[in-house]
């Protein structure tokens, strides 16, 4: 019983000693300084300057940039284009799958 005591007891002396020492002022490595916290007035002057800044972005950007290179384009090919590539695909794949003929 003693020596469960005596091992709970250090374990609960260097789980307190991690803690006591882990938050500590090093010379040259001190805490930053408490900042004041803004007021309403500067939170909104700095949201309208936000806004104006991302108004006058989004004006001059263009929108041809954002699109992907897909969107808007037409259909070309006609119903009997798309036929003729499908069996010009199959005859070649057909080909394709034959292989070579190698020689006996």
């Amino acid at each position: 019983m003693k020596k469960a005591v005596l091992t709970l007891s250090i374990a609960l002396a260097s789980l307190f000693a991690a803690n006591a020492y882990a938050q500590k002022d090093v010379p040259g490595e001190g805490r930053a300084a408490p900042s004041a916290k803004a007021t309403q007035a500067e939170k909104d002057a700095a949201k309208q300057a936000r806004k104006a800044e991302g108004s006058a972005t989004a004006k001059t950007a263009s929108m041809a940039d954002d699109q992907p290179s897909s969107a808007g384009k037409a259909k070309v090919a006609s119903k009997t284009d798309k036929e003729q590539a499908k069996a010009k695909r199959k005859t070649e794949g057909a080909e394709a799958a034959k292989g070579p003929k190698l020689p006996n």
